[in-house]
């Protein structure tokens, strides 16, 4: 085989349930992150949003990239921004090694405090 042919690999898809998949396991991965929001805002959102929506995970696709919205809880100990930062480079991070897509942004939304019991 010569330096000018070229080999045909193929092509590589995916559903779109992998990336969503990933999106979520990556934020959850994060300490600090006590859940995701599975219901944001309600049976009209999910109605809008069904076919990009994933427990707490929203893509919309742009020509720049894709825009992620993650929408989560924390736990009270912890600090939103930096909780927040980490989540936005875990999932950077876990789609650039897993998928050759460009991301325009990662948007991490707090929908929520949840407060850890002492009680044992």
């Amino acid at each position: 085989m010569s330096d000018k042919e070229v080999v045909n690999k193929g092509v590589v898809t995916y559903n779109k349930n992998i990336l969503l998949s990933i999106i979520n396991l990556a934020a959850k991965e994060i300490s600090g992150v006590a859940s995701l929001c599975a219901n944001f805002g309600g049976s009209v959102v999910k109605k809008l949003f069904s076919n990009n929506y994933y427990e707490g995970v929203k893509v919309s696709r742009t020509k720049n990239g894709l825009v992620i919205d993650v929408y989560l809880n924390i736990y009270s100990n912890y600090n939103v921004a930096d909780v927040a930062f980490r989540v936005q480079e875990n999932i950077k991070n876990s789609i650039s090694s897993m998928i050759n897509l460009n991301i325009q942004s990662v948007n991490v939304r707090v929908m929520g405090v949840e407060f850890i019991s002492n009680e044992k």
